[in-house]
Protein backbone atom coordinates (compact mmCIF):
# COMPACT_ATOMS: atom_id res chain seq x y z
CA UNK A 1 0.00 0.00 0.00
CA UNK A 2 1.60 3.26 -1.00
CA UNK A 3 1.73 5.86 1.69
CA UNK A 4 -0.28 9.09 1.15
CA UNK A 5 2.08 11.65 2.29
CA UNK A 6 2.07 15.21 2.11
CA UNK A 7 3.20 17.20 -0.51
CA UNK A 8 4.83 20.27 1.05
CA UNK A 9 8.16 19.14 1.13
CA UNK A 10 9.25 21.95 3.21
CA UNK A 11 7.33 21.31 6.28
CA UNK A 12 9.74 18.67 7.04
CA UNK A 13 11.99 21.44 7.87
CA UNK A 14 9.86 23.30 10.31
CA UNK A 15 9.28 20.04 11.65
CA UNK A 16 12.43 18.54 12.37
CA UNK A 17 14.44 21.70 13.10
CA UNK A 18 12.26 23.53 15.89
CA UNK A 19 12.06 20.17 17.96
CA UNK A 20 15.19 18.93 18.14
CA UNK A 21 16.69 22.55 18.51
CA UNK A 22 14.22 22.75 21.98
CA UNK A 23 15.48 19.66 23.09
CA UNK A 24 19.33 20.93 22.90
CA UNK A 25 18.35 24.03 24.76
CA UNK A 26 17.45 22.29 27.14
CA UNK A 27 18.18 18.24 27.84
CA UNK A 28 17.29 14.93 25.02
CA UNK A 29 15.96 12.40 27.10
CA UNK A 30 14.91 9.17 26.04
CA UNK A 31 11.27 10.00 26.02
CA UNK A 32 12.14 12.61 22.95
CA UNK A 33 12.21 9.63 20.82
CA UNK A 34 8.71 8.58 21.18
CA UNK A 35 7.82 12.20 21.29
CA UNK A 36 9.22 12.64 17.76
CA UNK A 37 8.04 9.73 16.19
CA UNK A 38 4.57 10.60 17.33
CA UNK A 39 4.97 14.34 16.08
CA UNK A 40 5.84 13.21 12.77
CA UNK A 41 2.75 10.92 12.90
CA UNK A 42 0.24 13.54 13.98
CA UNK A 43 1.63 15.72 11.30
CA UNK A 44 0.67 13.22 9.03
CA UNK A 45 -2.38 12.65 10.34
CA UNK A 46 -3.08 16.59 10.05
CA UNK A 47 -2.14 16.39 6.41
CA UNK A 48 -5.61 14.53 5.20
CA UNK A 49 -7.53 15.91 8.18
CA UNK A 50 -6.97 18.96 6.75
CA UNK A 51 -8.23 18.00 3.41
CA UNK A 52 -11.25 16.97 4.95
CA UNK A 53 -12.45 20.15 5.24
CA UNK A 54 -12.82 20.24 1.08
CA UNK A 55 -15.72 18.29 1.31
CA UNK A 56 -14.19 15.43 -1.19
CA UNK A 57 -12.65 12.29 -1.08
CA UNK A 58 -14.24 12.15 2.25
CA UNK A 59 -13.51 8.78 3.26
CA UNK A 60 -10.45 8.37 1.77
CA UNK A 61 -8.75 11.23 3.82
CA UNK A 62 -10.76 9.94 6.86
CA UNK A 63 -9.14 6.51 6.54
CA UNK A 64 -5.51 8.06 6.44
CA UNK A 65 -6.06 10.17 9.17
CA UNK A 66 -7.07 7.48 11.51
CA UNK A 67 -3.88 5.50 9.75
CA UNK A 68 -1.38 8.00 10.81
CA UNK A 69 -3.36 9.18 14.09
CA UNK A 70 -3.77 6.24 16.13
CA UNK A 71 -0.03 5.65 16.61
CA UNK A 72 0.55 9.20 16.86
CA UNK A 73 -1.85 9.04 20.02
CA UNK A 74 -0.39 5.99 21.50
CA UNK A 75 3.23 7.50 20.97
CA UNK A 76 2.61 11.15 22.15
CA UNK A 77 1.19 9.13 25.58
CA UNK A 78 4.82 8.87 26.60
CA UNK A 79 5.74 11.83 26.50
CA UNK A 80 2.44 13.29 28.47
CA UNK A 81 3.30 10.35 31.25
CA UNK A 82 6.27 11.82 31.72
CA UNK A 83 5.46 15.20 31.73
CA UNK A 84 1.69 15.35 32.30
CA UNK A 85 1.49 18.87 32.14
CA UNK A 86 3.19 19.35 28.24
CA UNK A 87 -0.63 18.34 27.27
CA UNK A 88 -1.02 22.34 27.11
CA UNK A 89 1.40 22.84 24.41
CA UNK A 90 -1.17 20.17 22.27
CA UNK A 91 -3.83 22.99 23.40
CA UNK A 92 -2.01 26.11 22.46
CA UNK A 93 -1.91 24.75 18.78
CA UNK A 94 -5.71 24.19 18.40
CA UNK A 95 -6.67 27.48 17.61
CA UNK A 96 -3.45 27.20 14.59
CA UNK A 97 -5.24 24.15 13.35
CA UNK A 98 -8.52 26.33 13.03
CA UNK A 99 -6.92 28.57 11.29
CA UNK A 100 -5.52 26.30 8.88
CA UNK A 101 -9.06 24.58 8.13
CA UNK A 102 -10.70 26.97 7.38
CA UNK A 103 -7.91 28.62 4.70
CA UNK A 104 -8.65 24.92 3.32
CA UNK A 105 -12.49 24.68 3.46
CA UNK A 106 -11.62 28.25 1.56
CA UNK A 107 -9.56 26.53 -1.31
CA UNK A 108 -6.49 29.37 0.11
CA UNK A 109 -4.15 26.38 1.15
CA UNK A 110 -1.19 28.72 -0.16
CA UNK A 111 -1.82 32.00 1.77
CA UNK A 112 0.43 33.73 3.79
CA UNK A 113 -1.63 33.40 7.04
CA UNK A 114 -2.14 29.97 6.45
CA UNK A 115 1.64 29.65 5.87
CA UNK A 116 2.51 31.82 9.50
CA UNK A 117 -0.38 29.65 11.32
CA UNK A 118 1.39 26.29 10.78
CA UNK A 119 4.83 28.27 11.13
CA UNK A 120 3.86 29.20 14.64
CA UNK A 121 2.11 25.69 15.53
CA UNK A 122 5.60 23.67 14.63
CA UNK A 123 7.29 26.16 16.22
CA UNK A 124 5.22 25.68 19.93
CA UNK A 125 7.07 21.98 19.73
CA UNK A 126 10.07 23.53 19.21
CA UNK A 127 8.70 24.83 22.87
CA UNK A 128 7.09 21.25 24.45
CA UNK A 129 10.04 19.34 23.53
CA UNK A 130 12.37 21.97 25.73
CA UNK A 131 9.56 21.91 28.35
CA UNK A 132 9.80 17.83 28.33
CA UNK A 133 12.87 17.39 30.49
CA UNK A 134 12.61 19.98 33.66
CA UNK A 135 8.78 21.06 33.10
CA UNK A 136 9.94 24.62 32.49
CA UNK A 137 10.72 27.07 29.86
CA UNK A 138 13.86 28.69 29.80
CA UNK A 139 15.07 31.42 28.12
CA UNK A 140 16.99 29.83 25.82
CA UNK A 141 14.35 27.89 24.67
CA UNK A 142 12.53 30.94 23.49
CA UNK A 143 15.43 32.12 21.94
CA UNK A 144 14.74 28.84 20.07
CA UNK A 145 11.42 29.58 19.55
CA UNK A 146 11.94 33.20 18.20
CA UNK A 147 15.01 32.30 16.01
CA UNK A 148 12.86 29.36 14.25
CA UNK A 149 9.78 31.73 13.94
CA UNK A 150 11.93 34.28 12.02
CA UNK A 151 13.82 31.69 9.70
CA UNK A 152 10.79 29.85 8.97
CA UNK A 153 8.58 33.24 7.99
CA UNK A 154 11.69 34.71 5.44
CA UNK A 155 11.43 31.39 4.20
CA UNK A 156 8.25 31.46 3.37
CA UNK A 157 8.73 34.97 2.13
CA UNK A 158 11.54 34.01 -0.06
CA UNK A 159 10.10 31.25 -1.66
CA UNK A 160 6.77 32.97 -2.66
CA UNK A 161 9.78 35.60 -4.20
CA UNK A 162 10.81 32.69 -6.40
CA UNK A 163 7.60 31.32 -7.38
CA UNK A 164 4.09 32.91 -6.68
CA UNK A 165 4.98 36.33 -6.62
CA UNK A 166 7.72 36.77 -8.75
CA UNK A 167 6.75 39.64 -10.57
CA UNK A 168 5.16 41.63 -7.64
CA UNK A 169 7.81 44.33 -6.83
CA UNK A 170 6.38 45.06 -3.12
CA UNK A 171 6.77 41.68 -2.24
CA UNK A 172 10.10 41.36 -3.32
CA UNK A 173 11.11 44.43 -1.03
CA UNK A 174 8.77 43.08 1.74
CA UNK A 175 11.22 40.04 1.28
CA UNK A 176 14.53 42.14 1.54
CA UNK A 177 13.52 44.12 4.00
CA UNK A 178 12.01 41.24 6.56
CA UNK A 179 15.67 38.94 5.66
CA UNK A 180 17.82 42.52 6.48
CA UNK A 181 16.05 43.54 9.58
CA UNK A 182 16.23 40.09 11.12
CA UNK A 183 20.00 39.55 11.86
CA UNK A 184 19.92 43.20 12.82
CA UNK A 185 17.20 43.30 15.49
CA UNK A 186 19.06 39.72 16.90
CA UNK A 187 22.46 41.23 16.55
CA UNK A 188 21.41 44.37 18.54
CA UNK A 189 19.86 42.01 20.85
CA UNK A 190 23.48 40.14 22.17
CA UNK A 191 22.59 37.39 19.83
CA UNK A 192 25.63 37.44 17.19
CA UNK A 193 25.88 33.70 16.63
CA UNK A 194 21.82 33.91 15.99
CA UNK A 195 22.43 36.84 14.05
CA UNK A 196 25.03 35.26 11.87
CA UNK A 197 22.48 32.29 10.95
CA UNK A 198 19.93 34.39 9.34
CA UNK A 199 22.86 36.08 6.98
CA UNK A 200 22.81 33.31 4.46
CA UNK A 201 19.37 33.70 3.85
CA UNK A 202 19.95 37.29 3.62
CA UNK A 203 22.23 36.20 0.83
CA UNK A 204 19.75 34.02 -0.75
CA UNK A 205 17.01 36.04 -1.01
CA UNK A 206 19.19 39.02 -2.82
CA UNK A 207 21.20 37.13 -4.99
CA UNK A 208 18.64 34.54 -5.88
CA UNK A 209 15.79 36.63 -6.89
CA UNK A 210 14.74 37.00 -10.39
CA UNK A 211 17.10 33.47 -11.50
CA UNK A 212 14.86 30.74 -12.90
CA UNK A 213 15.16 28.06 -10.52
CA UNK A 214 12.67 25.56 -10.65
CA UNK A 215 10.78 24.77 -7.89
CA UNK A 216 12.89 21.52 -6.74
CA UNK A 217 16.00 23.67 -7.08
CA UNK A 218 14.65 26.20 -4.81
CA UNK A 219 14.14 23.36 -2.39
CA UNK A 220 17.34 22.00 -2.39
CA UNK A 221 19.16 25.43 -1.73
CA UNK A 222 16.47 26.10 1.26
CA UNK A 223 17.55 22.40 2.91
CA UNK A 224 20.84 23.11 2.40
CA UNK A 225 20.29 27.19 4.39
CA UNK A 226 18.02 25.15 6.85
CA UNK A 227 21.31 22.76 7.85
CA UNK A 228 23.37 26.15 8.04
CA UNK A 229 20.53 27.30 10.67
CA UNK A 230 20.39 24.40 12.27
CA UNK A 231 24.01 23.93 13.21
CA UNK A 232 24.37 27.53 13.74
CA UNK A 233 21.39 27.65 16.17
CA UNK A 234 23.15 24.42 17.73
CA UNK A 235 26.58 26.74 18.32
CA UNK A 236 24.24 29.32 19.51
CA UNK A 237 22.69 27.17 22.46
CA UNK A 238 25.94 25.75 23.61
CA UNK A 239 28.15 29.01 23.29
Amino acid sequence: MKLFMPKQHGAWAMLILPFWLGAAASDIIWSHIPFFLGWILLYLATYPGLLLFKRKRMAFYAKWAIIYLVPAILLLLFPLLVRPSIIIFGLLMIPFFIINARYSSNNRDRALGNDFSAISAFSIAGLASSYLPHGEITPLAWTVFAASISFFAGSTFYVKSMIREKKNISFKWISWIFHAAVPILWLLAGGWIVSAAFLPSLFRSIAFYGKSFTPKKIGIYEIANAAIFFFMLLLAIHN
